[in-house]
Formats: structure tokens, sequence, C-alpha cells
């Protein structure tokens, strides 16, 4: 969990707010709660500004589709953050969803192969991405997460405290001290899992849509210090509540030499992997960050 803030009363009364939104989404059926916010956030969501940014890193990534294409993305985009929203407060059920097979895991021998002498697994905002921890939890439930925590100290120790509700037991908040713990983690052979797909500024340049933009390099150099398996997942939305959750091969990454260069292979090699996985479902991935710098937005002409 994050350093604890002082709570002040704005953040009482915004936490009133929360928890009466997620009260009333948990009171909803799983498919109803689902549903609703993806109509709510598909029709509100297209109205602010996120969605201008959603737009212009589309017509970075797909300068040869139309306007009308990127749209329709944009909003279906929408409804996908609706529907996690939705589910969010249900999330321990799909632990039995999991067990019935209506959300469906492939390449769990890969995490058998490398849970017990660590590895560094990495995974991006696509759908609902609780589903994806969700699941390796189930198989590797020593895996020490990392998260990025809410400003709001309450709604920050609520959201902790509902993802132990399916498995996540390990769970540390961005920063020094969750840096600290993961290097523990890796150090006694244990494994650890980041997002590595959203800017992250005291990173390193890497090509995405053939466009350069700062990227997480920890997760690459932490595989490369330990000499771990950098190994990714990828979680899809298949229809309404059902999902498929991937785990794919190890990434290659030079461990002998442990060069810059090395390390910039490794961060440019998990960037390939995040496009390919968009590339198959655009409308899945969270367009409304702003991956790209406004530079990058002005040289493609987008803005």
């Amino acid at each position: 969990m994050a350093k604890s803030k002082p709570v002040n009363f704005y953040y009482r009364i915004e936490a009133l707010a929360w928890h009466a939104f997620v009260g009333g989404l948990g009171a909803l059926k799983l498919e109803h709660a689902s549903s609703l916010g993806a109509n709510v956030l598909k029709s509100i969501g297209p109205l602010g500004s996120a969605n201008t940014t959603a737009l212009r890193n589309l017509r970075l990534a797909f300068p040869n589709e139309t306007e009308s294409w990127r749209a329709d993305v944009a909003k279906a985009t929408w409804a996908s953050i609706g529907r996690m929203a939705g589910e969010f407060p249900h999330m321990a059920e799909f632990v039995n969803r999991l067990h019935k097979g209506e959300v469906t895991f492939g390449g769990q021998e890969i995490i058998e192969r490398v849970k017990q002498t660590g590895a560094v697994y990495i995974g991006g905002h696509f759908t609902n991405w609780e589903v994806m921890s969700l699941c390796l939890a189930q198989v590797d439930p020593e895996c020490f997460f990392t998260y990025r925590p809410a400003n709001n100290p309450i709604i920050d120790r609520y959201i902790v405290e509902n993802r132990r509700t399916f498995g996540l037991e390990l769970q540390s908040a961005k920063g020094r001290q969750g840096g600290m713990a993961l290097l523990r983690a890796l150090g006694k052979k244990k494994t650890v899992a980041l997002m590595n797909d959203q800017k992250y500024n005291m990173g390193l340049p890497s090509p995405l849509f053939g466009h350069k933009c700062m990227t997480a390099d920890g997760p690459t150099r932490m595989a490369l210090r330990f000499k771990v398996p950098l190994v990714p997942l990828c979680v899809r939305r298949i229809e309404g509540v059902r999902f498929h959750v991937q785990v794919y091969e190890p990434i290659t990454l030079d461990y002998e030499s442990g060069t810059d260069a090395a390390v910039q292979a490794g961060v440019d090699s998990v960037n390939r992997f995040m496009e390919a996985r968009i590339r198959e479902a655009p409308e899945q991935w969270f367009w409304v960050h702003r991956r790209w710098p406004k530079e990058v937005w002005r040289e493609a002409g987008v803005m």
C-alpha cells in the first residue's frame, strides 16, 4: 500500500461519493454493472479533453485509417473503461469464473517454469487489466505486484483491500519504497509484476508505432540484473464479461553484456510486444493516456 497521507475533509467527501458509486455498482449483478459502466462512459467520455488525447494517439498510431474509424475506436475504448469500472466491485467473482472456464488462461506452464527461480512479469493497460492480475495471482500467489496509488488514501485503501479479495496479497505502491521491495523479492528468487506500457519520463526513448516515447526501463534492468526471465502477459475481452489471459514466452534479453545497449534493446522489445497486442484489438487499449509527448504529436501532424 502507498505511504499514508493525512485524511482531510475533501478526501472524506470524495471517498463518500466513491463508496456510493462502487456500492451501487456492487449491488447490481456483474453483467448489469459491466453494461451500465460501458453505456455511461461511452456517452460521456467523448465529451472531455481525454477524448482529444485518444484521437491524437489514434491518428499517430493509425494514420491510414479514417477519422470515423478512429472515433469508433475511441468510443469503444470508453466503453471498455466503463466496463472495467462496473466490474471492479465484483472482481472476486472472476476467481470462480476462472475455475469454471468462463475466464481462460493460456501459458500457465510458463509461470510454473519460472516462479521457483524468479521472473519479472510485465503487462499493459488492456480492457479490464485487473483480470490479468487476478489470473497471475492464482498461479503465482507469492508474486509481488506494484501499482500506482490513488491520490485519496481512503480510496486507495479500498482498492488495495478489494484486490486482496482475489489474491493480490503482496502489493506495493510505485516509488522508491516499492522499488526496494521488488529488488528484495527478486533477491529471494521471487517474482514481481509491473505494468510497462505507459509514459515514464525517467525511462528511455523507444519507438511505439514508429514514434519514440519515454518507456519505463526498470523491468528490463531488473531482469538483466538478476538474470531472470522478462515474461509478458496480455488480457483480451472476448465478449461481455468473458476474458482470455495469455502468458507469452520471455522476451529475449542479452544477459551477458549487461550494457546500456542491452537495456535499450530490451525496452525496444517490450514496446514491440505492446504494439503487436494493441494492433490485435486497438479498442481494448487505454488510448486516453498521453503516451507520446506533444512535440511528437506536432511532428506527426496530429494536433
